[in-house]
């Protein structure tokens, strides 16, 4: 069994080194790579890993996860910062679930993963995948955009706006909630479209069912395409089209906590369903 490691550039050595001592104990092969790093560094040791481990905060959770669902590798997250949403363990509990997995004590988790490819002129030019989102923002000192929906086919409408993001349910909790979008339970294969600063009041939040693909198509530009919040972005010019859908292979997150728990986590890390008055 090979086990790879995902780590924050800021991780403490001491926690990957624990990380790897606690792997090696179960007689299991280790490796592990700067999240940061050359992708290269990664994909050549993908092919024979039964699991991928990140270490950090959900920003290298979603570097994991591009990693590990489009070749079905389980994934655990250990959060090493300050929010970890979207991590199952946090840094002392790392020993303890690395026991539970081996022994076979844990669930899989199955979340739908987003798939984005950029066309020009008709030409695919860029293709992408994120756990979160697909945002097109727009570019510098670029006037609102304007952006034409399309969902399998059928034309929603035009919307002015800053931006438009095409969300998972797991991204609904991110970019999404903060831009005014609806919480979606993690595991759901809807996709949410959320405009960032429409110009028009009417224009809301819409959420679509699984199997659809919405299309973006840009009208007035220029912009820039960004997943999952990477610091890179791609230009996007007047009359490209970014088509998103979801990717045939969901992410699979290993749990050792029950499915309910994501209700309390949203208590826990965002607050939600605290009164504001304190309860008598």
């Amino acid at each position: 069994m090979k086990v790879g490691i995902i780590r924050a550039p800021r991780a403490e050595k001491s926690v990957t080194a624990s990380a790897v001592k606690a792997i090696k104990a179960h007689k299991a092969e280790a490796w592990e790579v700067d999240r940061d790093g050359p992708v290269s560094a990664s994909t050549s040791r993908l092919k024979s890993t039964t699991l991928i481990i990140t270490l950090g905060g959900d920003g290298t959770f979603l570097a994991g996860a591009r990693l590990a669902a489009p070749r079905g590798i389980p994934l655990l997250g250990v959060n090493l910062g300050r929010l970890g949403f979207l991590t199952e363990l946090d840094a002392h509990e790392l020993e303890a679930g690395l026991k539970r997995f081996f022994k076979g004590d844990y669930r899989i988790e199955e979340r739908n993963v987003l798939q984005a490819t950029l066309t020009r002129d008709k030409k695919n030019i860029a293709r992408a995948i994120g756990l979160n989102e697909a945002v097109i923002n727009r570019a510098g000192e670029a006037r609102m955009l304007r952006v034409e929906i399309d969902v399998g086919g059928q034309a929603v409408g035009v919307i002015d706006a800053d931006g438009v993001m095409v969300a998972t349910a797991t991204g609904s909790t991110a970019y999404a909630l903060a831009s005014g979008g609806p919480i979606l339970e993690p595991t759901l294969r809807d996709l949410v479209l959320v405009p960032i600063n429409p110009f028009a009041l009417t224009v809301r939040p819409i959420v679509f069912p699984p199997g659809q693909d919405i299309t973006l198509a840009v009208v007035r530009g220029p912009a820039e395409l960004r997943i999952d919040g990477g610091r890179r972005s791609r230009a996007v010019q007047a009359g490209d089209r970014l088509r998103c859908g979801s990717h045939p292979r969901p992410l699979k997150v290993v749990r050792f906590s029950p499915p309910e728990s994501f209700y309390r986590r949203l208590a826990e890390k965002l607050g939600w369903g605290r009164p504001l008055v304190p309860m008598k």
